[in-house]
Order: C-alpha cells, then sequence, then structure tokens
C-alpha cells in the first residue's frame, strides 16, 4: 500500500508509468480496442472506466508542454468532428488535472491504431462506450 497513490494504479502500470520517458506514448483505451494485437506492453483495468482509470493516470503522469496536442482521441468514423459524450468527460479531466484547458487533438481510427502500436504501453480498460481511446505523451516535471 502506498500513500496518495490511487488504488487503481497497480504495480504493473506504475512500472510503466515511471519506466516511460519524455515523448513517450501511452494509449489508453477502451474493452472493444484490439489492445493485445497492437500493445508492446499491456496493462489491462478490465473493470475500470477509460474517464476513471484517466483520471488515476493523470494523477501521477506530467503531459507533455512542449508540444501543442498532448493528447490525442480516436475520431468518430465518417464524422472527424464530433466528440462523443466519453470523450468530453475524458476532456474534462485532462483540463482538471492540468488545472487549464488543453484541448485535446485527434487522429483518424486507423491512424490512431498505427499510433498506438508504437505506444511505449497500452492500458486496456473496461470501457464499455466506443470511442474511449486515448493517446497521452508524457511531458517532464520541471
Amino acid at each position: 500500500m502506498l500513500k496518495h497513490i490511487d488504488p487503481l494504479l497497480n504495480a504493473d502500470l506504475l512500472y510503466i508509468l515511471r519506466a516511460m520517458g519524455h515523448g513517450d506514448d501511452l494509449a489508453l483505451v477502451d474493452r472493444n480496442f484490439p489492445a493485445a494485437s497492437v500493445a508492446r506492453r499491456l496493462v489491462r483495468l478490465d473493470g475500470v472506466d477509460v474517464v476513471t482509470a484517466g483520471r488515476a493516470i493523470l494523477s501521477v503522469l506530467p503531459l507533455d508542454s512542449f508540444v501543442e496536442r498532448p493528447v490525442l482521441r480516436m475520431q468518430v468514423v465518417d464524422r472527424p468532428e464530433e466528440m462523443p459524450p466519453v470523450q468530453r468527460e475524458f476532456q474534462d479531466v485532462v483540463n482538471q488535472a492540468e488545472g487549464r484547458d488543453w484541448p485535446m487533438g485527434a487522429l483518424e481510427r486507423f491512424a490512431f491504431y498505427e499510433a498506438a502500436k508504437q505506444a511505449f504501453a497500452v492500458v486496456a480498460t473496461g470501457e464499455a462506450r466506443p470511442y474511449g481511446c486515448f493517446l497521452l505523451k508524457k511531458g517532464v516535471i520541471f
């Protein structure tokens, strides 16, 4: 047990978050994402929705302030400008964690898959809503 660490951050996930370097990406995805076939390293949080998982992760993971959009979302197929509720909720988590409005970028579905293949790790959640898929770029602590 550790003080002030969200209990969702299990040993495997904490290890990955700590091992990541500046500029590394973490894919945080819903239950429909092909996580096992894409991941270089995979952590499963099956009983947790992506918003709750994101809140826990962003309580310890700094976002990269050297890029304009350190958080990317998967675009809705044929409606790239649409932000489903799960993505709007995740945007609120990002803003709360960073203490400012920091709009997400977006990637087309297959471009997101390719980016996730290059991610340091994939965290697969139990999120049931579609398009609950995000890439988080790790920053530095000054």
